[in-house]
């Protein structure tokens, strides 16, 4: 994989440096950067904040929402090396097969902890020494420790390679703790490879937005996304949030201003346009809710919903030809559901309405 021409989400923060820095560096290689995971995402990055800040349950379901969605995933260690901000590691190979017949692991719990860097190699090839590893953590997980306690612990000695060294057992399910020649210690050592100080204040605020969002308190969300987005002017994520909590708050003017810089920051951002023009149809701004709507088929041409709405545009305007040709369109992605039923009637009121008048 490489950066040009992709455009990766970031779930979570990433523990090496601020999203606004990470943002930079992938568009001076020709690629795009954004929060979470949209329709445009061609990789995903988990970053290692999550081990620290989220439910091990939360980080789960983030990594199969992605798979779910064909998503590719990255270690943060991966896509460091994919921006050459970290060497390559060295050849290797052992193939993922044959690291779980060798150690025993679970594959779910392989793939977790190779995804948060818990071996030399965050991908397929493998080394003989990440098959010691992955030996060691099968141990651990047979003990009772959970994979997340497992992948929070291996960080805080150093290279998770002078982990072949020690000894380690499980002292519950979320406490490691390793045992050399000299002593038994908890893995809470200081890093060996001292990383740039990450973004706190917006990443926090981003996860306030978040929960607050999901408990529908939108006015209280909208704050903290328009804080986000005002500290890193790189963030379309946060803005388009913040336009939809605004919507939420039927602040249409002020959503689609939102909308507007979000699609600023990222021009392929294709569910800013498409919220955005369905802010200017609520609007009664019928032409330019037309234009932004066709912008966001143009950019994925897949996009059942904005074909939908596009089709629903033109018939509230009273252009059954219109309306039919992307309620035939929309038919051509979606031919089961309750969309499906009421495309396929409107094209039967078309027919009948056109043939009429013909």
């Amino acid at each position: 994989m490489r950066a040009s021409g992709e455009s990766y989400g970031v779930i979570g923060a990433l523990q090496a440096f601020p999203l606004r820095l990470a943002t930079r560096r992938v568009q001076s290689l020709g690629g795009r950067l954004h929060r979470n995971i949209t329709r445009g995402t061609t990789a995903a990055v988990l970053g290692r904040t999550l081990l620290a800040r989220k439910s091990q349950e939360y980080i789960e379901q983030a990594a199969s929402k992605a798979r779910a969605n064909n998503v590719p995933l990255l270690s943060e260690n991966g896509f460091l090396r994919l921006l050459r901000s970290l060497p390559p590691v060295p050849s290797a190979n052992i193939t993922r097969q044959a690291m779980l017949d060798q150690s025993r692991l679970d594959g779910d719990v392989l793939d977790l902890l190779a995804l948060f860097d818990a071996f030399e190699h965050h991908a397929e090839p493998f080394s003989f020494r990440d098959v010691i590893l992955a030996k060691k953590y099968a141990g651990l997980v047979a003990s009772g420790a959970s994979w997340s306690a497992i992948a929070r612990s291996v960080h805080q000695i150093g290279p998770v390679g002078s982990l072949t060294a020690l000894t380690l057992q499980a002292d519950g399910p979320a406490r490691i703790v390793a045992r050399d020649a000299h002593s038994l210690a908890e893995l809470n050592g200081q890093r060996l490879l001292p990383l740039p100080e990450v973004d706190e204040d917006a990443e926090d605020y981003f996860g306030l937005a978040e929960t607050a969002e999901a408990a529908e308190l939108f006015a209280e969300a909208a704050t903290l996304y328009e804080h986000c987005s005002s500290i890193d002017s790189t963030d379309a994520v946060a803005a388009f949030n913040f336009g939809n909590c605004l919507r939420k708050l039927e602040r249409l003017e002020e959503a689609a201003t939102a909308y507007i810089t979000a699609i600023k920051r990222d021009p392929d951002f294709v569910e800013a346009w498409f919220n955005h023009g369905g802010v200017l149809r609520d609007m009664g701004r019928v032409a330019a809710a037309r234009e932004h709507l066709a912008r966001a088929v143009a950019l994925d041409p897949d996009y059942a919903d904005a074909v939908y709405n596009l089709a629903a545009l033109e018939y509230d305007a009273h252009d059954l030809a219109a309306a039919r040709q992307w309620w035939l369109r929309y038919l051509e992605l979606d031919s089961d559901s309750d969309w499906a039923r009421r495309a396929r009637a409107g094209v039967g009121l078309a027919n009948r309405t056109l043939n009429k008048a013909g």
